[in-house]
């Protein structure tokens, strides 16, 4: 891999070759078994604590590191390389955060970022519910002002970290007739009542759990209301800006990945006297794959680098191209890698299959892809 047209710098090539050790080194052991067992990978994520990459995206003044998004999106991309649910471990927290750091009072911060940033706590993301995805407008979990408190009463659906988490940044109507301005962002702990009744059975990322969350009626005071009444909607849009490149670091992995295997495949694998490396039709797919994982990564790093330089500038745009090209990149990359492998590459012997199944969820949360081109679009046409 080069960085050539990136123009990281010194500490961030230096980074990349940190981390692309402790991958190979840290993660890549761990990861066939904890995908068989769809068991969590504490061993991978308490690797990354010792490494203190839960903090990577926190500012320093609450105890984490501060790095700049690509430094974030390198993280995530060398992790992913070998395990893309230990990545997800490292940003379901980072995503939960992003509203406290945005718009959270100075106590919430205080109190729970440095929890967050040691690996102490983990947080989720609950935004999504069974008949309100990308329709984030339509959500139905209520917050019910009762003095000092609101009640939380509703159900959020496909919740990473469920069960897990220590703390659940929830989207709720605090106002039932207010469309997206009725929608409040509230900070939850788990030990208030939240309830995990199910966890789903899922294609990929298996080492990561996904579930059902539920709020029966959760008494949350009202210090752990995050930003203003009817402000959630806002906030909600604001964070995913500020997350999707890091999903298109996810989907940059999980293609880089899958390259380097089917490349030392071809290799080590002989046909008609000599290793299918020799076969130029089988070359040229090989090239392809690279061409398209490098221009994906090139956006993904674009949009990254604006999250820190140019947030007000063309982000929700290029944080939408970067999402959609990268993941469908990664399917696309993860597909001809299974091919590549020939029926090898079909069985659960080989890693390239397991690249396949985890490249598909890229393409669906945190915004389908075509709900991205609906956004880039709607750019583009003002």
């Amino acid at each position: 891999m080069t960085d050539a047209g990136f123009n990281l710098n010194e500490t961030q090539r230096q980074f990349r070759d940190m981390m692309r050790t402790f991958a190979d080194e840290r993660i890549a052991p761990n990861a066939e078994r904890y995908d068989r067992e769809a068991s969590y990978p504490w061993d991978s994520f308490n690797a990354c604590k010792e490494a203190e990459l839960c903090g990577l995206g926190i500012p320093e003044a609450y105890g984490g590191q501060g790095a700049d998004m690509v430094i974030q999106a390198i993280a995530t991309e060398e992790i992913s390389r070998h395990c893309a649910s230990t990545a997800v471990t490292m940003l379901i927290s980072k995503l939960g955060m992003l509203p406290v750091m945005n718009f959270a009072s100075e106590e919430l911060k205080a109190h729970y970022l440095p929890k967050i940033a040691s690996g102490e706590y983990q947080g989720s993301y609950c935004l999504s519910e069974a008949d309100a995805g990308s329709d984030v407008a339509s959500m139905r979990c209520r917050a019910e002002r009762d003095g000092d408190d609101y009640i939380l009463t509703g159900s959020k659906y496909w919740i990473t970290n469920a069960g897990i988490s220590d703390t659940y940044t929830v989207f709720a109507k605090t106002d039932p007739n207010g469309g997206s301005r009725g929608i409040s962002c509230f900070l939850v702990e788990k030990d208030w009542g939240v309830q995990v009744p199910k966890l789903e059975d899922k294609l990929g990322l298996r080492a990561s759990p996904t579930g059902e969350v539920v709020f029966d009626h959760v008494r949350v005071p009202k210090s752990h209301l995050i930003g203003e009444e009817g402000q959630g909607f806002t906030i909600a849009m604001h964070t995913l800006d500020r997350s999707r490149p890091t999903i298109g670091a996810q989907a940059v992995g999980i293609a880089q990945g899958a390259i380097e295997y089917a490349a030392q495949y071809m290799k080590g694998r002989h046909a008609f006297g000599a290793p299918i490396a020799e076969l130029q039709g089988l070359r040229f797919m090989l090239a392809d794959m690279a061409i398209r994982t490098e221009a994906a990564r090139a956006l993904v790093y674009r949009a990254c680098a604006m999250v820190d330089h140019d947030p007000d500038g063309e982000l929700t745009m290029f944080g939408a191209m970067a999402k959609s090209f990268a993941s469908d990149t990664a399917m696309q990359v993860a597909i001809d890698a299974v091919q590549l492998l020939g029926g090898y590459g079909y069985t659960k012997d080989f890693p390239v299959e397991r690249y396949l199944r985890d490249a598909k969820i890229t393409q669906i949360y945190e915004g389908t892809n075509q709900v991205q081109r609906v956004v880039i679009s709607k750019r583009l046409l003002g």
